[in-house]
């Protein structure tokens, strides 16, 4: 049997993983990726969690998919993880919408470490605001130190990187799929046997400019601020769940901590469908004005741990975060995968967070042929 020749489109983390999985089984396989560096959109923008189930108490499946998912993933990068630090899980008094009883018997349901906090933690926060503070394990991800392991594997395996690379179009040709794409502002094409989809906020571009059904998505323009923290927090972060509140983790890539808000860091949403024109993610993107929410996070964040009124702003990221609309009512993040999605060989994948991965190759392996 020929090889089977791969394209992905989109040099994430998810894009960069699934290449090297398809190469190593055989396949030929480019990756086309749109920025000048690989891994630098939704890959480093994000708040660098490796997830241990804690943060999904109202979606059992999701926390118990992270579960299985964490250790592997630890296991898999581990010298890209950052596990010098203690994680606390807070439950408000009010406006949560689980209580800390609530919340220590979903971490006995899912197996989920899961202690009362220390004294010298608990008295960092306001008792009139704070009903529960909980020990927990969880890890952070440095997103440089990552590309640069999924790099070398890359080139281990065989596969053929493009920057620059936009792939703009597909058409059934044959038994296969006519590929168009725009590099370094060259109009080429390509023929394949699959083409996946992995450009996570622009994956409905390629299916519009190919006139196939878009894939309902809801996208937020989001800010992840990064800070100075004072000495008292530098090894720790702190989760508030599960509601309108705020989480704040080191980022290691950056040697800060980043901070981020239920209310505040989405800054504004719009959803693709069928009935509306179709709009470019990333030209929203370019187009966004920024200005910061950081004074309304802290303002907010300092009522339930007044120490956190001492942090440092240093600068914000930006980046465009979609979800799945199903994903509104429980905060689930399941995986986006649709095979075959309007064409035979064109396949849609998206995660909702980085260890997802495994969820998706699964599901992957489970429907596609692609070994020799």
């Amino acid at each position: 049997m020929a090889r089977k020749n791969i394209a992905i489109a989109g040099g994430g983390f998810f894009g960069l993983y699934l290449a090297e999985q398809m190469a190593l089984k055989g396949c030929h396989v480019t990756v086309y990726e749109k920025s000048p560096q690989l891994m630098s959109r939704a890959s480093y923008v994000n708040q660098a969690r490796v997830h241990n189930g804690y943060h999904y108490p109202r979606s059992i499946l999701t926390a118990l998919r992270s579960r299985l998912s964490f250790p592997r993933f630890v296991e898999e990068f581990s010298d890209c993880i950052d596990d010098e630090f203690s994680k606390y899980y807070l439950v408000a008094g009010s406006l949560s919408k689980v209580t800390g009883e609530q919340f220590r018997r979903f971490c006995q349901r899912i197996g989920a470490e899961c202690e009362d906090a220390p004294a010298s933690v608990k008295r960092l926060v306001n008792p009139a605001m704070i009903d529960s503070v909980f020990t927990t394990r969880e890890y952070a991800f440095d997103a440089h130190k990552l590309r640069d392991i999924i790099l070398k594997r890359l080139d281990a395996a065989g596969v053929s990187i493009v920057t620059d690379a936009v792939v703009e179009k597909v058409r059934k040709y044959g038994e296969g799929l006519e590929v168009f794409t725009t590099i370094s502002g060259q109009q080429e094409s390509s023929y394949v046997d699959h083409l996946f989809n992995c450009t996570y906020s622009r994956i409905n571009y390629l299916l519009n400019s190919s006139e196939i059904e878009l894939i309902p998505l809801r996208h937020e323009m989001t800010e992840m601020c990064l800070v100075d923290v004072p000495d008292e927090f530098k090894k720790m972060g702190l989760t508030l769940m599960c509601g309108p509140f705020f989480s704040v983790m080191p980022f290691p890539s950056a040697q800060l901590h980043s901070f981020s808000h239920v209310r505040y860091t989405p800054h504004y949403q719009w959803s693709d469908s069928a009935t509306q024109p179709y709009e470019d993610a990333h030209l929203k993107y370019d187009h966004n004005h920024r200005q910061s929410a950081w004074g309304h996070m802290i303002r907010d964040a300092q009522r339930y741990v007044p120490g956190l009124s001492e942090c440092q702003y240093q600068r914000s990221i930006w980046e465009v975060k979609t979800i799945l609309p199903r994903s509104d009512s429980d905060d689930s993040r399941p995986i986006l995968f649709r095979a075959n999605h309007g064409l035979k060989g064109l396949h849609c994948v998206m995660g909702g967070k980085i260890d997802n991965i495994y969820d998706a190759l699964q599901e992957i392996e489970r429907v596609i042929e692609l070994s020799e």
